[in-house]
């Protein structure tokens, strides 16, 4: 069940899924504050842009029927503060929740494989993210300045932290990388301004340009042996 504190303009929603939430309605027109309107089980995917720039929109729970949401699926939806992904879903993909500027914690369910590119952008008041360990891939800037993210643990099934994945989270001040991490991307913790400390493991061989740059609270860092390639300024403004 979700909230709408207005009515969602049918051009906001592919007109399948539109239908099928608002099929109980008498007047669609008249959707106003203090109605619930509940996503059918029928429905097995949220589209692209679905629920786009839905500002009122303050919680959604996603029935067990939906395997994806899609790219920019609740993008811009400024008003959300909860979001319950069931077990079901297997991708959260590109923006999905991006620009969800209140939305404060969110659990994403061990179903899912894959972060997609810019997935929590932006989600600057997420203080608390937890990631199964069945995920493999966090994608590019997909926490991108989530900074009141405070601290989070990456599953040892993960093999790459992607281009500035945690950029800008400057509340983050610990972060668990697991030994099945083989490359740290680009600009990937780039301006984390309170982590104080971060031991890289033995797998990784390559750390990118701006890794770390600018994570100016960073007095201890261990790189390993297995470390080949250390990217242009990958430490700059870092005071070890």
């Amino acid at each position: 069940m979700y909230q709408l504190k207005y009515y969602i303009p049918k051009k906001e929603l592919r007109e399948g899924l539109f239908d099928l939430v608002f099929k109980e309605a008498k007047n669609k027109e008249e959707v106003g504050e203090n109605k619930y309107i509940q996503i059918p089980n029928s429905v097995t995917s949220i589209g692209d842009c679905d629920f786009y720039n839905c500002n009122s929109l303050t919680s959604i729970t996603i029935p067990k029927s939906v395997t994806s949401i899609g790219n920019c699926a609740f993008y811009n939806c400024k008003s959300l503060t909860s979001v319950t992904i069931p077990d079901s879903v297997t991708s959260i993909r590109i923006g999905a929740f991006k620009n969800c500027t209140s939305l404060t914690s969110v659990t994403i369910p061990k179903s899912v494989t894959s972060i997609g590119n810019y997935a929590f952008y932006k989600c600057n008041s997420l203080t608390s993210v937890t990631i199964p360990d069945s995920v493999t891939s966090i994608g590019d800037l997909a926490f991108w300045n989530c900074n009141s993210l405070t601290s989070i643990t990456i599953p040892d099934s993960v093999t790459t932290i992607g281009h500035s994945a945690f950029e800008n989270c400057k509340s983050l001040t610990s972060i668990t990388i697991p030994d099945s991490v083989t490359s740290i991307g680009d600009c990937a913790l780039k301006n984390c301004t309170s982590l104080t400390s971060v031991t890289i493991p033995k797998s990784v061989t390559s750390i990118g340009n701006y890794a770390f740059y600018k994570c100016n609270s960073l007095t201890s860092v261990t790189i390993p042996e297995s470390v080949t390639s250390i990217g242009h300024s990958a430490f700059e403004n870092v005071k070890v």
